[in-house]
């Protein structure tokens, strides 16, 4: 294994060279470009869907080509971590101090688990230099000329934050995952009678069964493509660095360019409150970091100010929690067999029955669906596992790390164990192992009281538009927030 230490001296500066575009009948294919000198050349390639109408153009589009250069300086932390290169040079386009601020924030904390995990005493100040060498953002040519032939725009920020939307926008994107969050999304959104798309990359079944679920056809799926450098994927079984970064990022502004294109007003997330609590208690490692309101206020904040592209940005359930959206979805059964967020059966499309991420689920469930209806959707009664009992103690706060999953909050997941006990001793049902070790314990009557504490919650740090929120606010909260609401 190589070291976080021995990498940086080997291996001191990484670049982001440029990037190239060329277009097919159907994608906008784009090709980034970054290089850790000495070790290896990487080239990432993403593929985004073109819209019917209009020819694109993106040498003309700055905005586009402001998004197109965003998204790289995202791509780019999944190469850095390799050999975490003290400093990183940006030719592909220019940055000014504030960007350069902004863009360490989200690389620090969006790797707090990385740095975390592997063992790794950085600080916000010297895990990374960016030096910016772009003048203005780099133009390439359709042609793929290797780190070179770009031509640059002249004081190209001045223009995206001084000019308005060409585009005339209506309808909203909605990216999905395939579990239960973006399936309550879609549904709550067809209420508000906009045209919806869903927004997919690298489609797998549960996400395209879906959007089916959801009504939508293939008209309105708007899927890109993401293929990682294998050279990567080599070095780390070699024994370089590697962990999680983060993905929500890379969601955020590959849909922002997908919603650009199509000429959609609005991306409706579907990141709840309980993304906000970090994983490690006492902390500010956060699995879900870029799942937070921290990153989704900061983000808005950067796209208005640095890219200008009339494409409002906001999660549609930031204001409830897991409990609440998991009390939401369990009315929706057309979904419940095809759902899918098990990160390790996610390339067979099952659930593992096996993992922290399916604990969770089962969980938060546990008070809204049955027993043995939850038996059934994950093919294994997870509760009688003894084999969980690590994570399940992680999930309840008995250890002092949650897993690093996407996962909910401890006091809720310990709200919904004690609903689930209540309801199935009140019925007369023997509890499953884990639950009858749980109720001997002491945090089972610290938490019993509060174990209706989640029903109304209702967190006011959201970016929620007012016609959203009352969708939202009559279905979730029967018309009428409650009374603490501001």
């Amino acid at each position: 294994m190589k070291t976080y230490e021995t990498c940086r001296k080997d291996f001191p500066s990484f670049f982001y060279h440029n990037y190239a575009y060329t277009e097919t009948p159907e994608a906008l294919q784009v090709t980034y470009h970054f290089e850790i000198p000495g070790l290896a050349s990487f080239s990432p390639v993403w593929a985004f869907p073109k819209p019917d109408e209009d020819p694109l153009q993106p040498e003309r589009d700055a905005r586009l080509q402001t998004m197109l250069f965003s998204l790289g300086m995202v791509e780019l932390i999944s190469y850095w971590k390799i050999a975490c290169p003290p400093k990183v040079i940006i030719r592909a386009g220019a940055l000014d101090r504030e960007q350069i601020l902004w863009w360490k924030k989200l690389y620090f904390l969006g790797l707090g688990e990385f740095f975390y995990t592997n063992g790794i005493e950085a600080d916000p100040d010297s895990f990374m230099e960016i030096v910016s060498e772009g003048s203005g953002l780099s133009y390439p040519s359709f042609v793929d000329a290797q780190f070179s032939g770009a031509e640059q725009a002249s004081d190209s920020n001045r223009l995206f934050r001084s000019s308005q939307p060409s585009k005339n926008l209506h309808g909203c994107l909605v990216p999905v995952g395939g579990g239960k969050d973006s399936a309550c999304t879609l549904e709550l959104l067809k209420k508000s009678g906009l045209p919806l798309k869903s927004y997919i990359i690298n489609p797998r079944g549960a996400t395209r069964k879906t959007v089916e679920a959801a009504g939508l056809n293939s008209a309105d799926s708007l899927n890109a493509s993401r293929t990682l450098d294998q050279r990567m994927l080599e070095l780390n079984r070699e024994g370089y660095l590697n962990g999680h970064t983060p993905f929500s990022a890379l969601v955020a502004f590959s849909s922002l360019i997908t919603a650009y294109l199509h000429g959609l007003e609005y991306i409706a997330l579907s990141n709840e409150s309980s993304a906000n609590e970090s994983t490690v208690a006492g902390s500010s490692v956060n699995h879900q970091y870029s799942k937070s309101f921290e990153f989704e206020r900061d983000f808005h904040e950067y796209k208005e100010r640095y890219i200008g592209s009339g494409v409002y940005y906001f999660s549609m359930l930031r204001p409830l929690s897991e409990f609440q959206i998991a009390k939401y979805f369990s009315g929706l059964g057309s979904y419940h067999d095809i759902f899918r967020s098990c990160n390790a059966g996610s390339k067979t499309d099952v659930w593992c029955g096996h993992c922290p991420k399916c604990l969770f689920v089962f969980l938060i469930l546990s008070p809204f669906l049955s027993h043995t209806r939850l038996t059934e959707i994950f093919g294994t009664d997870m509760l009688e596992d003894e084999s969980m009992l690590t994570d399940f103690r992680k999930l309840t706060g008995l250890a002092s790390e949650k897993p690093f999953e996407c996962v909910g909050s401890r006091d809720e997941v310990n709200a919904a164990i004690c609903l689930t006990i209540e309801q199935m001793e009140d019925s007369g049902e023997r509890l499953p192992r884990l639950l009858a070790w749980y109720r001997e314990q002491p945090l089972y009557a610290a938490s019993f009281p509060q174990r209706h504490a989640f029903e109304r919650r209702y967190d006011p740090a959201h970016l929620l538009p007012p016609a959203f929120l009352k969708i939202l606010t009559d279905e979730c909260y029967g018309g009428e927030l409650p009374c603490c609401a501001d």
